[in-house]
């Protein structure tokens, strides 16, 4: 007689059931959290997007360039302030190196952040496609560039308004700043306003570069080459071919450090311009790098 052969063994559990962990549903929820509000998105994008220009929580390679940068802007005042320890009672700090001349040992920094900072800042989001993900959150296309360009701000913040707030503290504790509460304040305004002056132009054209293509290093290269070129091309036409001086205002790349002076009541390395004009081509400059960034992004195809 046949026996009925033994019932099989149950398969072993997985270990999703060992767990206890079930699948209830698949697909997507609506997220139902707290929401911070359109304030706190640009806030997020502004510090990520200052984190991935700084190179923090990337790879050592991705830190060579704004180190180097931030470097070359703290190097000379720290070597100012060091002086002013040294022979503050033969040489007045002036002498050894103004605010607003400060800037002329730092250019080369500013420069490398400006040709840095923008294209990382905006080239990458439409080339990996973050900017469709955030376009996707309360982020508009407006706000979107807003929270960029204070990251860009902030970040060209470090060479420009850093160094010379160094300057200052480092001269006021060897008793070698200025005199009294009252200049003191007034001392500490300007190098805000000269901060604001050199980041908003320069700000608004790399940013104006970085909107025009998808490669940062043709992006950084377009800023670099219209930095150097400017002023030579304004220096051509005027000493050149005799031309009036209102022709370095052109110098995109000069203009900036030259209101600086003006800020500081000095009349500068141009002196034959007028403050009003070189206030105005400044704003122009800026303005017109602030349209063309909002052109581009208007008319640019996001598929979501």
């Amino acid at each position: 007689m046949n026996q009925p052969p033994p019932p099989s063994s149950p398969p072993p559990p997985s270990p999703a059931a060992a767990s206890g962990a079930q699948i209830v549903d698949r697909g997507f929820q609506r997220y139902d959290g707290p929401r911070a509000g359109v304030g706190q998105a640009i806030r997020s994008v502004s510090w990520q997007s200052i984190r991935s220009t700084l190179g923090l929580g990337r790879p050592a390679r991705h830190k060579i360039f704004p180190v180097l940068a931030i470097a070359i802007a703290y190097v000379p005042a720290i070597t100012f302030v060091g002086l002013s320890v040294i022979v503050g009672d033969i040489l007045d700090p002036n002498e050894i190196a103004d605010y607003a001349g400060y800037y002329g040992f730092i250019t080369a920094a500013i420069l490398l952040f400006a040709g840095l900072v923008a294209p990382e800042v905006l080239v990458g989001d439409r080339r990996n496609g973050m900017l469709a993900m955030y376009l996707s959150t309360p982020l508009k296309r407006s706000t979107y560039l807003v929270a960029k360009v204070v990251a860009v701000l902030l970040t060209l913040a470090l060479v420009t308004l850093g160094p010379p707030l160094l300057l200052l503290i480092g001269y006021t504790f060897e008793n070698a700043g200025p005199d009294g509460p009252g200049d003191w304040l007034v001392v500490l305004l300007r190098i805000f306003m000269s901060a604001f002056a050199v980041c908003g132009a320069l700000t608004a054209v790399s940013m104006a570069a970085a909107s025009l293509t998808d490669r940062r290093a043709f992006a950084s290269i377009g800023v670099v080459l219209l930095a150097l070129a400017s002023p030579a091309v304004a220096s051509a036409l005027v000493e050149g071919a005799e031309l009036s001086p209102n022709w370095r205002l052109i110098d995109v790349f000069s203009m900036p450090f030259e209101l600086v002076f003006r800020i500081f009541g000095e009349p500068g390395n141009f002196p034959e311009l007028s403050t009003l004009s070189v206030v105005a081509v400044n704003l122009g400059w800026t303005l017109g790098g602030i349209v063309v960034v909002v052109w581009r992004y208007s008319r640019l195809v996001v598929a979501r």
